[in-house]
């Protein structure tokens, strides 16, 4: 149940501030989850072709591949992978028309009920969260990482449908996804699925089969009105036992999710990203991420993060080298190399002190309402995920990085604390030229002097 607007705004902005600070989080004990609670056969999603490809979409996109259990090709924090995805399918799809839960280890849909009699041509994906397995790794801090998560997946899944027109939303209330969705909402959640794990929803895609047919908005409303699916069998409720660590991730999820907005983005690849670059995107390793990277080609990935959404936080990119500084789309930000103090502030991961280049996310401030707390980091994790994308097109090794503690920016820059924090980033490296058995190894560099900003 979600709390009063002024009640849920001041318990987000205290949970906003211990996320951010250095507060080391607490062993938490693992509250397991239902590994995939519907019933019932699950249909291939290639079924018998339509305008709209679903089995690609998700096999480049959402499914774990093989045998790697939970593993899937998008970033994850700790790579946990919370998200779940619900698929509304209409006519033209390949899929018949109905609701679905998508299980991502089998590549299979699970039917959940049936379709509007006039749902539109086309499908939805609503992108929900699962938050036990997150908050039993990084405890106070696991709620934003949630929300980076889910724009992670949201890239991930519009980069692989971007040529059928995807359009996403990273607004919409969350009550009113949970409706479309056929989830119980949060005041019903225990009476009518006693024990089952809730999925809060954060993020709608759209997927129509042919441009300009209908308005999204409008579709999702005709899918919330159906009743609430039914799922199968539940277990004990064990919710009067959580560690306060995951119900408190459950109601901030559920405070920040709650909204009145439905506002929708297109999602155009950027060239050179095929679905070749898709199957092979993969977060690197911090040793492999020392090389820096073209100055063209950082500027061409922290173009395509900036202008990935038009509702997220500004990103720069810290670079060392010759000629160190802190750099956005119009120009220098602060000069000196800004990396170690990035370091510091990304939960102590030195290996970032010598990475590449590291993009960083940054705005939202202290006092940010719910509404723009939730556009921060959902943008952010998509702009990230986009960006990924481009540099594994470009050539470029890559990893985001979620932790984020005192990382105040704009602070740091002179400015007035509290004002820009540091989001989310993305650390780049080129890949170095193989050497040859005759040639000397690269002297060691000299040793940093203090940077200067920020």
């Amino acid at each position: 149940m979600t709390q009063a607007p002024a009640a849920a705004s001041e318990l987000l902005s205290r949970a906003l501030a211990d996320a951010r600070s250095s507060r080391v989080p607490r062993t938490v004990p693992y509250v397991p989850e239902r590994a995939f609670p519907w019933g019932g056969p699950g249909l291939s999603p290639a079924g018998t072709g339509g305008a709209v490809n679903l089995d690609r979409g998700l096999r480049l996109s959402l499914a774990a591949p093989h045998r790697a259990g939970r593993l899937r090709p998008v970033a994850s924090a700790g790579a946990l992978h919370p998200v779940q995805a619900h698929l509304l399918v209409g006519p033209g799809c390949s899929l018949p028309p109905g609701r679905y839960a998508y299980d991502p280890r089998t590549h299979r849909a699970h039917p959940r009920g049936r379709a509007p009699a006039d749902a539109p041509s086309g499908a939805f994906v609503i992108l929900t969260v699962t938050a036990a397995r997150t908050v039993a790794h990084y405890g106070h801090r696991a709620w934003p990482l949630l929300l980076l998560d889910a724009g992670h997946a949201a890239a991930a899944l519009a980069l692989a449908a971007a040529p059928e027109g995807v359009l996403v939303c990273l607004d919409a209330d969350g009550a009113g996804l949970s409706a479309a969705a056929g989830l119980p909402r949060a005041a019903e959640r225990q009476a009518r699925w006693p024990g089952v794990d809730p999925e809060l929803p954060l993020v709608a895609i759209w997927l129509p089969s042919a441009r300009g047919s209908v308005h999204p908005t409008a579709s999702l409303t005709a899918w919330a009105a159906l009743p609430c699916a039914l799922t199968s069998a539940s277990r004990p409720d064990t919710e009067n036992a959580l560690p306060p660590e995951l119900a408190a991730a459950r109601q901030l999820l559920a405070n920040v999710a709650a909204g009145s907005d439905s506002t929708w983005h297109p999602a155009p690849r950027p060239a050179p990203v095929t679905d070749e670059t898709l199957r092979r995107r993969r977060s690197a390793a911090p040793s492999d991420l020392s090389h820096p990277p073209a100055p063209d080609l950082v500027a061409r990935v922290l173009a395509t993060a900036e202008g990935a959404r038009p509702d997220g936080p500004a990103w720069a990119a810290a670079v060392g080298g010759d000629a160190p500084g802190l750099l956005t789309t119009d120009g220098p930000l602060a000069s000196g190399d800004a990396r170690p103090t990035l370091a510091r502030w990304a939960a102590g991961q030195q290996w970032i002190g010598t990475a590449g280049a590291v993009l960083v996310a940054h705005g939202c401030p202290a006092d940010a309402p719910p509404a723009l707390i939730r556009s921060s980091h959902l943008a952010a994790g998509y702009a990230a995920g986009v960006a990924q994308a481009h540099a594994t097109a470009l050539g470029l090794r890559s990893r985001p990085i979620g932790s984020w503690q005192q990382a105040d920016l704009g602070a740091a820059l002179g400015d007035d604390p509290g004002h820009d924090w540091i989001v989310h980033g993305l650390a780049l490296a080129g890949t170095p030229k193989p050497r040859h058995q005759d040639e000397p190894l690269p002297a060691p560099p000299p040793p940093s002097g203090k940077e200067e900003r920020p």
